[in-house]
């Protein structure tokens, strides 16, 4: 069944937006309808349909500028599979090259046209945020890595984000629909909020450790009140071996997480007899601190920014093939590039 779509400046024109709209982000049938496409597919759809040219049976390929992870699969499949074309791509989660063909579409154009401008939406901001999570993951080795970056970004796109991420390679995600939309659980402990409300860490702690269900870990901040050291070994010994592990979260106006900060922690536990507690790290971290601070002793690490804040990787959709002959824009190799990794998935 065809849903309604946006296919004429007409259409275009009766569009309405309401001072009663709550938020500003595009409902799911707005994006299906066309609304958030760029205005020039919606001329051509109307040109092209006044010439008797819209179903022409045409080849579009996909690729993109630089290198990274391929993410974003899943939503294009669900944007296109009630569409008469055919769909190959590469598989999510694949490392691709620039130029490299990720995604083809073959069938009439006035079944996809439209939709161009959400299709590369959908895989040049989840393929950024993928590669990202990779280039972090890499650094970290066989050490877990937490996405946390939903803050950073609007929440609408927030789950998008998360989800990505763990396409990546992140190990776990905190913002719980980008996590459910991955098939996973979210994960976390407490903020600051916590321990500033209760007016002390081991409390804090102690509060989390009796209503919190037994299967969430016993990660605990400690750099709100004391020294970072000082309250890593209170915590152990409040908690002996139902603590997991101590989060290090200084703030930049403290200087932040620095190797010599986290090589300390490390060593005072360990000389305390609490050697099994971890150290999780979070705060600015990129690939570069990541490897610096796991070699001093960090065990785990959140990561926001860099994720969330990454540039989305340009894709391209080219036509190739118009009515079965090859074609295209100067510059560009007519015909269908061939890639052996893509998979027919429409």
């Amino acid at each position: 069944m065809k849903t309604y779509e946006i296919d004429s400046l007409k259409k275009v024109n009766q569009i309405s937006v309401g001072q009663d709209r709550r938020f500003f982000s595009a409902t799911h049938e707005e994006i299906l309808s066309g609304a958030t496409t760029d205005i020039y597919f919606v001329k051509t759809m109307e040109i092209l349909r006044d010439m008797e040219l819209s179903d022409t049976i045409v080849t579009a390929e996909i690729f993109p500028r630089k290198p990274g992870i391929f993410a974003g699969v899943p939503e294009v499949h669900n944007l296109l599979k009630d569409k008469d074309i055919e769909l190959w791509s590469l598989p999510e989660g694949s490392a691709f090259q620039p130029k490299d063909i990720v995604m083809r579409i073959k069938g009439k154009y006035s079944e996809f046209g439209l939709f161009e401008t959400t299709i590369l939406g959908f895989l040049a901001s989840s393929s950024g945020w993928a590669t990202a999570a990779r280039k972090v993951k890499e650094a970290a080795g066989d050490s877990p890595i937490s996405c946390f970056g939903a803050r950073h970004v609007h929440p609408a796109v927030a789950p998008v984000m998360e989800r990505a991420a763990l396409v990546g390679g992140a190990d776990s995600a905190s913002c719980i629909l980008g996590a459910k939309l991955a098939g996973r659980e979210p994960a976390g402990t407490a903020p600051h909020a916590l321990m500033l409300i209760i007016g002390d860490t081991v409390k804090a702690a102690q509060a989390y450790h009796q209503f919190m269900p037994s299967g969430e870990l016993r990660l605990i901040l400690v750099d709100t009140f004391k020294d970072e050291a000082e309250e890593s070994l209170r915590l152990a010994e409040a908690l002996g071996k139902d603590l997991y592990g101590v989060r290090l979260d200084t703030p930049s106006e403290r200087g932040g997480v620095t190797p010599q900060l986290v090589r300390e922690v490390r060593a005072r536990l360990d000389l305390a007899g609490f050697d099994y507690v971890k150290i999780f790290v979070s705060g600015g971290l990129d690939p570069d601190r990541v490897r610096l601070l796991k070699e001093m002793g960090a065990d785990a690490f959140g990561v926001g920014s860099y994720i969330s804040g990454a540039p989305a990787i340009d894709m391209t959709m080219d036509l190739k093939e118009v009515n079965g002959k090859p074609i295209a824009k100067r510059g560009r190799i007519p015909g269908v590039i061939n890639n052996r990794e893509l998979t027919r998935i429409i």
